[in-house]
């Protein structure tokens, strides 16, 4: 059976590298949105790169989380499962939603959302910060205003049985709620696909067995 990893926002398939999965793992790479492109038409376009004539599952690490809930809609995937990420738009902290209400990121200029390293490493709880720099550094700033964007202003309120969370305990970004299928990482962190890859191998093994 073919797995198919999505990656998160401001990261890219290098997160995947430090799983150990018993499936053969494909990456999807971002593709560019169109102007004021809705995430529900991106995520369409991106599903056209998964091969649905056989058995398949979806792996979706924070903002790639949300893409494989869409994606989830329009294709039948056996199971997906959602790393450091949420199912519906009321996972999300209060804040991001207020701030969507808002509409204002859409008016910030791209190269303001490259915050200095040491924050994003703070935020993440990133132990690996080595790898983390190299991703921000080849991070498109366009992409993520557009996926802040997108992200603030979700709409989904959907629930699928094929989901499948894995949250962390110490998240600063996402914190562990809803009532989907979750395992919870004792002290991990929203980097925690890279810090505690081990674990999430294990998980992720136990459940597409």
């Amino acid at each position: 059976m073919k797995v198919y990893g999505i990656s998160g926002l401001g990261a890219d398939k290098r997160v995947f590298d430090y799983l150990n999965l018993n499936f053969e793992l494909i990456t999807i790479d971002w593709i560019i949105p169109l102007p004021s492109e809705p995430i529900e038409s991106y995520a369409k376009r991106l599903s056209s790169i998964i091969d649905d004539s056989t058995d398949f599952c979806i792996i979706g690490v924070s903002f790639g989380g949300l893409i494989a809930t869409e994606i989830n809609k329009v294709l039948s995937p056996k199971k997906v499962i959602l790393i450091s990420s949420v199912h519906t738009k009321n996972e999300l902290r209060s804040i991001y939603r207020r701030i969507g209400q808002l509409k204002i990121i859409r008016s910030i200029p791209a190269n303001l959302f490259n915050p200095p390293r040491f924050i994003v490493k703070y935020i993440m709880g990133a132990n690996n910060a080595k790898l983390l720099y190299k991703i921000l550094d080849d991070t498109d700033l366009y992409f993520v205003k557009w996926a802040l964007h997108e992200l603030t202003t979700w709409k989904n309120i959907a629930y699928k049985n094929n989901v499948i969370k894995i949250n962390r305990t110490s998240d600063k970004l996402i914190p562990p709620r809803g009532i989907t299928k979750m395992y919870l990482i004792e002290n991990g962190e929203h980097f925690m696909i890279v810090d505690r890859a081990q674990e999430i191998s294990e998980l992720i093994n136990l459940e597409l067995q």
